[in-house]
């Protein structure tokens, strides 16, 4: 038989839940994230005081990852488990299951204002069992919650095929100001898993959330560089409706929210047609995408291609996006470059 995993979201009542685990009694606290994101948010908050396991590696993509052994190795003997949820990580529920694993699995979503997946509008909400739509803000930081953002995500034409996604889209870390939700939901799983540890992660996670309030200031910054009419930005997949709520920006992609989704003919036809008509400013690939797609746009368009975004992971240590924070400011600075002409 194998044993479920224990999904948490950070609500008071969760943290209460937690609180009541097994202390760890050892120095480090065994952690595994699901990706490459969440592994450098984590190591901001917990520094040296965890030992931290990556399940999809940087430059990996999580719609199509298959476990390892060693995976349901790391998994069984973690104390935490650290994941996005709503659906993003198809491969956990499996590898949990397979692993034996007892340890809380953190879902770091709680507390996001969450964007429907358009793809997808008539998918019952009770789907995401992973997720308490409560969203009780209920986190360390003082956050300015100023949701006043009209969502003028104009992408439906071009969702063409079923997104392997449920009724939220789940890539909320590409806003700064949910980025800062993840990392105080981390701070108190992991000082409701070590107590003594608690001080030092709360400290990290205060001069760690003081850089993410830098970044966000300086990308408002660098978009408002950006003419309202040089806005809309073609990507491979949908993974940037969050980037683009919060920074009025637009983006058009032909895959939908999956890279597991097949664009057909007559989506991306609708898309070429789509961005004729609104001009659209920039073309890009992204790092675990196939470029197939958008070459295929670009020579259709005339456009040019504007470089490459990171989306679903952060790229290897000697690439432009090795932490969360490299990755933001390499996105939006790719983009405004190339809608700027520069």
């Amino acid at each position: 038989m194998f044993k479920s995993a224990k999904l948490v979201s950070m609500t008071g009542a969760a943290v209460l839940a937690l609180l009541a685990w097994p202390s760890v009694h050892a120095h480090e606290l065994r952690v595994v994230s699901t990706f490459s994101i969440i592994s450098d948010f984590a190591r901001n908050v917990g520094g040296e005081r965890i030992a931290l396991t990556t399940l999809v590696p940087s430059n990996g993509d999580a719609h199509a990852y298959e476990p390892k052994p060693a995976d349901a190795i790391a998994v069984g003997k973690a104390d935490l488990i650290l994941a996005n949820g709503l659906h993003f990580e198809g491969f956990l529920d499996r590898l949990v299951q397979a692993s034996g694993a007892a340890a809380p699995v953190i879902v770091l979503t709680q507390g996001v204002e969450l964007l429907r997946n358009t793809a997808d509008d008539h998918a019952d909400p009770a789907d995401h069992d992973d997720h308490d739509h409560d969203h009780d803000h209920d986190h360390d930081h003082d956050h300015d919650h100023d949701h006043d953002h009209d969502h003028d995500h104009d992408h439906e034409q071009a969702h063409a095929a079923h997104d392997h996604h449920g009724a939220y889209d789940p890539h909320a870390w590409q806003s700064v100001r949910n980025a800062r939700v993840y990392v105080g939901n981390i701070a108190k799983a992991f000082c409701a898993a070590d107590a003594a540890g608690c001080p030092g992660y709360q400290a990290n996670a205060r001069a760690y959330d003081e850089k993410l309030q830098a970044l966000d200031a300086e990308l408002k910054s660098s978009v408002a560089r950006i003419p309202t009419d040089r806005r809309a930005i073609i990507t491979s997949h949908d993974a940037f409706g969050y980037l683009g709520r919060e920074y009025g920006l637009q983006f058009l992609a032909p895959q939908g929210m999956s890279t597991g989704s097949e664009a057909s003919a007559a989506g991306v036809a609708a898309l070429i047609r789509q961005i004729k008509d609104q001009k659209a400013s920039a073309l890009f690939l992204e790092n675990i995408s196939n470029p197939r797609l958008i070459q295929q746009i670009a020579d259709e368009t005339g456009m040019k291609v504007g470089g490459e975004l990171y989306s679903d992971a952060l790229s290897a240590a000697d690439g432009p996006a090795s932490t969360y924070i490299e990755m933001m400011r390499h996105n939006v600075d790719t983009i405004r470059d190339a809608a700027l002409g520069q």
